[in-house]
């Protein structure tokens, strides 16, 4: 991991204390600029900077034009580089499969080998931030002109790799907030953050050899034993995903930058509606502003309600990982939280929401199993995944 190399806390035992030492907040935020610049040009090699940077500046420049026609242009721009560097192996498999099975595997060769050209770090953060920043600019909201700001947006290295996925709108503001006034609270809050996020990942990383170890044995383990396993493929994911968050959050806090929670306690949700409001916050909200509502949303009817939730959460699945069991992953909790909405507000739903209301455990145990199902189909293709789910509620094999 990122976080834990040698050079990182090389990188980060120099930066913070010129950071925090810099009394001028022109300076603290050179500084600040010019290490996430270090910090991006060494972790992404040339290889990686170089369309980055042509993606940021086409951005900037675009956004300063405040014109409609170009903003669209620029997000497509945006769109069309995340497909290219995250899907092209995936597209070319599925088009080539089409014509003959051979051909799917020789192109989905060349993509991959196209793609390991150039592989922008954070390519997905990229994309939804650049997108976000335009299409609110479209909408009306002020451009940023000052290139440092812009810069900083673009490559703030704690949530360079895994997010949270920022909105300049907040983001800036506490940036320069940050550079004018800083105090040692901040980083009495940030480490601690830093702290419970390295020590998820660790245990994420130690759960993920273990799942591994056992997964081809799932079959022969006994019931309780694939229990134990359903718990702790649940732990390992939110520990890894919510891990990354607390190391981004922390060391953005000990520079008293304050970054969006993206995790609020997510297995604690009574519906699958609340667990989308507490699991990857930033995600999720993002693929609300920019992708449902802005094809429909819930208006013109419950057909095309279904079909504009499917679609967003099909793209939250897909932005996951460029196979099949992502898309599947997104559609399955896609479909129920569609169903239990259109089940919630007809009569049988009512009178079962107040009985449940009396008893939330029982809410709470069937949102977790159907969240901790859906973790199968995350991790493995729909049959494997459809037969492990079989055998949470059969001994046999």
């Amino acid at each position: 991991m990122i976080f834990v190399s040698f050079w990182f806390i090389a990188f980060v035992l120099v930066f913070l204390p010129l950071y925090w030492l810099a009394g001028w907040p022109g300076l603290r935020l050179l500084v600040l600029a010019l290490g996430c610049i270090v910090f991006h040009t060494h972790f992404a090699g040339p290889a990686g900077v170089v369309p980055i940077l042509c993606i940021a500046l086409l951005t900037y420049l675009i956004g300063l034009t405040r014109r409609p026609c170009l903003c669209a242009v620029g997000m497509l721009v945006c769109a069309l580089s995340l497909v290219f560097y995250k899907y092209t192996g995936f597209l070319t498999r599925q088009v080539g499969s089409l014509i003959a099975p051979t051909l799917g595997t020789a192109l989905a060769e060349a993509g991959k080998t196209v793609q390991t050209a150039a592989p922008p770090l954070g390519i997905s953060f990229f994309a939804f931030e650049f997108v976000h920043y335009l299409f609110d600019i479209r909408h009306g909201s002020a451009p940023l002109r000052n290139p440092l700001y812009f810069g900083i947006f673009a490559i703030f290295w704690p949530s360079l790799v895994a997010g949270p996925i920022k909105r300049y709108q907040q983001f800036i503001p506490a940036v320069m907030q940050a550079a004018m006034k800083f105090n040692a609270e901040d980083i009495a809050m940030g480490l601690p953050r830093r702290a419970v996020g390295l020590m998820k990942k660790a245990v994420a990383d130690n759960l993920t050899l273990w799942l591994d170890h056992h997964a081809p044995l799932y079959d022969g383990l006994s019931l309780q034993w694939r229990w134990v396993f359903f718990a702790l493929q649940a732990t390992r994911i939110y520990f890894d995903f919510s891990g990354y968050s607390d190391i981004a959050i922390g060391y953005a806090r000990v520079m008293g930058i304050h970054l969006p929670e993206n995790f609020h306690w997510p297995y604690l949700s009574t519906s699958i509606s609340e667990f989308w409001r507490r699991w990857h916050i930033s995600l999720s909200s993002w693929i609300r502003d920019y992708v449902y509502i802005p094809i429909g949303g819930s208006h013109h009817g419950s057909a095309r309600k279904l079909c504009n939730g499917l679609m967003a959460f099909a793209l939250c699945g897909l932005w996951h990982g460029a196979d099949w069991n992502f898309v599947v992953w997104g559609l399955y909790h896609g479909l129920g939280f569609a169903v239990a909405n259109a089940y919630t507000q007809s009569r049988p739903g009512q009178a079962l929401a107040v009985m449940l209301s009396w008893a939330p455990v029982l809410s709470w145990a069937l949102t977790f199993l159907f969240v901790g199902c859906g973790w199968f189909l995350f991790f493995y293709p729909l049959p494997t995944a459809l037969h492990m789910m079989r055998l949470l509620f059969w001994s046999g094999r």
